[in-house]
Order: C-alpha cells, then structure tokens, then sequence
C-alpha cells in the first residue's frame, strides 16, 4: 500500500458535516486530528518543523480564538517561544488593543494584551481554517499596531472558494496550510 501525503493523511481525518450550522455550509470540524495521538502529532510537526528552519522562526506564535490556541500553543511550545491569545472582545483581563472586522451579517472584534509584542517581534499567527479571512486580518492588524511583523499565517485548512486567503495573500501575509478543500 503506497504512503500518503501528510495532506492526504490529514485530509482522511477532517470531518464533514453538511448542513452545519446552516443549510448547505459543508463544515470542517478538526476535532478528529486532535483525538488521534498520532495524527495530532503528524499535524504539529509538519508545522513545527517548517518553523524550525531558521529563516521561517517565529520570535512569538499568536493564536487566533479558539481553535488557534489549540495549535498555536502547542507549536509555539516545540518551538520554545513565547504564546500570545488574540481573544474575542471583553476576554482579556488587562489593558488591550482591538480590531473589529465585518462578517456575513453584522461585525466582530478581538483583542490582544497590550504588551503581547515588542515592535519589531516577528510573529506566527494561526487558527485552525481560512474562510473569508476576516478573523486573520483583524489579527494581523492587531500586532501591527503593536509593532510586530506577521511573517506568515498559519491554518490546517484553507477553504479557497470562500476568498479569504486570496485577500491575505493580497494584503502581503504569506499563508502556509496543511489541508485545501477547493472545489468542495
């Protein structure tokens, strides 16, 4: 039997609800990468080890609320940096900058410490899936108030149909994802 690709290996393990949470949204739910010790571990290190390439290593991992803290803080462990939580709006218990960002219907905000970065900290932001991008920009305009350069995003899945990393990669954010359901 021929070996996969970690992005088939991956793919294999992403879940598909249809219709969730509304008709005709095929959702991708991560959660089985994360209850499978070996493919979490598979998942972590494809992006661990593109990090650890001196050229790519993050001073910092920010992770976008929820999911992101789930895979940011654990690279950023491997990686022996620091991580930081950019959170939705009222989260954060000390003094904080915020971005607010539209969505299909009405508008969200997150939020990150004020001293989460120093300016000029080269920063990793993740989550767990591209759509429209709208939560990663907020993100990066976040820690570029702050000073720190987003020298890359970070996903498991991109969802290419739904724009969002068109208008990163057009907003000069280099992406790096695992998994691409184009055409899905």
């Amino acid at each position: 039997m021929p070996s996969l690709s970690i992005t088939d290996y991956l793919r294999q393990h992403i879940r598909t609800v249809p219709d969730w949470p509304v008709p005709g949204v095929q959702f991708r739910d991560i959660t089985p990468l994360l209850q499978n010790p070996k493919v979490f571990r598979v998942m972590i290190d494809a992006f661990v080890h593109r990090y650890m390439d001196p050229a790519l290593r993050p001073d910092v991992v920010a992770g976008l609320d929820a999911r992101g803290f789930i895979l940011g803080s654990v690279v950023a462990y491997e990686l022996n940096v620091g991580f930081v939580p950019i959170r939705k709006k009222g989260k954060l218990p000390f003094t904080t900058v915020e971005e607010t960002y539209e969505l299909e219907y009405g508008s969200a905000t997150v939020e990150l410490h004020a001293d989460a970065v120093k300016p000029g900290d080269r920063v990793l932001l993740v989550d767990d899936l591209i759509a429209t991008g709208g939560t990663m920009m907020a993100g990066k305009k976040l820690l570029e108030k702050l000073g720190a350069t987003v020298m890359e995003g970070a996903a498991i899945v991109d969802l290419p149909e739904l724009g969002g990393s068109a208008r990163l990669r057009a907003s000069g954010l280099q992406l790096f994802t695992l998994v691409d359901f184009g055409g899905h």
